[in-house]
């Protein structure tokens, strides 16, 4: 992926005169910024269904320690204890001491991570292209509704997509350095893996990995060298080498997930046991309704296709075409150059996982929700590609450098548009392939987590007092029934409302629309909550039925 040597230098005053150092401290403002939207925002989303049963499991790990451990139902609380507590653990000790309440504090510890993820996007972007791919590479991401919307709280994929960023770039400084990698880059990659391992046993494949990386620098050394000795001096140093990072990681996941070291072999069997767990949820794609243990090939890729910013799809165009270019130029029997080896890395990242579903189809719903570790080195992918085309153009005539300056800003000032649309129901974003969220609709996963019902029963709220002041009177006390993750919506009640799981005595409704509520409960709708026209969750109003008749 190699720029052309005869093509003119560019001109002063492009953004390709910047020195690395100004970008670099783009890269640092645009993290501080983001520090700062969590911060402002992270109290806008609502509890999702797997929350309260994760915090649970997090007071039992922490429980699991404080006992010393005396207290095993970390081992064995219902399926969770296939996963590793990172997230929870962490939650759990900061619900200790944090002011907020507790999902609150959950979701504020879900935004800084994600900006953690964003920071390792940077650094790998900037390790495999240079300064300005890695500020790139962070806007891109940033700019990615299905990681951004899933930051706050998701507290399994998203801090796993993250932590799995950070173990892919300290692999690819460890290959690089191979074979004798830094103490800095043996020790990040064994933090690192130890605590994606702490999160989801799917981490395993980063090993898979390790060794074909190295593998192919061996081989790239033979095809170099010919020298069997030297390959076996080479083998045995990446050996030692690989040591102490694995036993770090491994010490490192037994902290956070106490069943993994229960038995050898339980990492192992977690990750076989995900991949044929039978499930009948139903999920949808294309408009058509699977099952999430047969579905079709296609289920993760289409997701891909439909759920990825226009500019990530197009970048990732462009690094397709680069790298048919790449490979028609290159001379048949040499070895990956060590830049060439990261993107490689980086790819088999964001694509053999993908691959893998294509082929095994293991249980999967919620859409792209299971597999949104793939998506930052996608991110990467085009922002390096983007980056070498754009070089390429200022390099070719300064107006066709200019013109695609203009057009990468514009997009990226209507995605910002876009996701603010969307806020805080980022997640449920569609690109225009399938016509944007409103084309969307009925046909693809929308808010399958209840993270609206925050926003409904916050409107109902506002009517309800409303409504008070306008009758004056004694207050009264309402009874409110909700159809979805019930949680999700009385979490957030004022004083003067109720949950009840009656409806015969309920007052009022709280529903979402993912699974057409809507036609089960009657009652006149006070309250939509929709994005880009579209419905995500309602408000009913019960009370005058016998009156007034059914209004929908």
């Amino acid at each position: 992926m190699s720029l052309k040597s005869d093509l003119p230098p560019v001109r002063s005053g492009s953004p390709l005169h910047w020195s690395g150092e100004v970008y670099d401290d783009l890269g640092i403002a645009l993290l501080v910024a983001a520090l700062l939207l969590v911060g402002l925002l992270f109290g806008d989303y609502g509890i999702t269904h797997d929350e309260a049963v994760q915090n649970e499991y997090g007071r039992m790990i922490l429980a699991y320690y404080t006992s010393f451990f005396q207290d095993s139902s970390a081992l064995e609380y219902l399926d969770l204890f296939h996963y590793g507590g990172f997230f929870d653990l962490l939650a759990a000790i900061l619900n200790l001491f944090s002011p907020l309440g507790v999902y609150e504090t959950r979701h504020l510890l879900g935004g800084v991570l994600g900006v953690v993820g964003l920071a390792g996007v940077w650094r790998l972007g900037r390790l495999l292209g240079g300064e300005r791919a890695g500020v790139l590479a962070l806007v891109l991401l940033a700019l990615t509704p299905p990681f951004w919307g899933h930051m706050f709280n998701n507290p399994k994929d998203a801090p796993f997509a993250s932590a799995m960023l950070w173990t892919l770039y300290y692999l690819c400084r460890f290959i690089q350095e191979s074979p004798s990698p830094s103490r800095s880059a043996r020790i990040g990659f064994g933090i690192a893996l130890g605590i994606a391992l702490g999160i989801r046993a799917g981490a395993l494949l980063m090993l898979f990995y390790l060794g074909l990386g190295l593998g192919l620098r061996l081989l790239g050394l033979y095809i170099r060298m010919k020298n069997f000795g030297l390959i076996w001096r080479e083998s045995l140093v990446m050996l030692r080498s690989i040591l102490m990072p694995l036993g770090l990681a491994y010490a490192v996941m037994a902290l956070l997930w106490p069943w993994s070291y229960q038995s050898p072999l339980n990492p192992l069997q977690a990750l076989m046991g995900f991949s044929t767990l039978g499930i009948g949820i139903e999920t949808k794609m294309g408009g058509q309704v699977y099952t999430a243990d047969h579905l079709p090939a296609f289920y993760i890729p289409g997701y891909l296709a439909v759920t990825l910013p226009e500019i990530v799809l197009a970048g990732l165009g462009v690094a397709l075409v680069l790298f048919l270019g790449w490979l028609k130029q290159r001379r048949p029997g040499l070895p990956f150059p060590p830049g060439i080896m990261n993107l490689f890395l980086t790819a088999m990242a964001g694509l053999f996982p993908v691959l893998l579903f294509v082929l095994m189809r293991p249980t999967a719903y919620n859409g792209l929700r299971h597999f949104l570790f793939v998506v930052p080195p996608l991110a990467v992918l085009a922002a390096v590609a983007l980056d070498r085309l754009w070089e390429m153009l200022w390099r070719l005539h300064h107006w066709a450098g200019r013109g695609f300056t203009i057009v990468l800003l514009g997009l990226m000032v209507v995605q910002a548009w876009q996701m603010a649309m969307l806020h805080p129901h980022q997640y449920i974003f569609y690109n225009q392939l399938v016509g944007g969220v409103a084309g969307a609709e009925g046909k693809w996963e929308m808010d399958y987590w209840s993270n609206s019902l925050r926003e409904a029963t916050q409107a109902l709220a506002d009517y309800v007092d409303n409504e008070q002041r306008e009758l004056g009177g004694e207050p009264k006390t309402w009874k409110v029934m909700v159809c979805g993750h019930a949680l999700s919506s009385y979490y957030y009640f004022p004083p003067n409302l109720v949950f009840t799981k009656e409806q015969e005595e309920a007052d009022f409704m709280v529903m979402y629309t993912v699974i057409n509520c809507q036609s089960y409960f009657e009652g006149r709708t006070i309250a939509k909550i929709q994005r880009f026209g579209v419905p995500l969750a309602l408000v009913r109003d019960r009370r005058y039925m016998a009156i007034r008749g059914v209004g929908r």
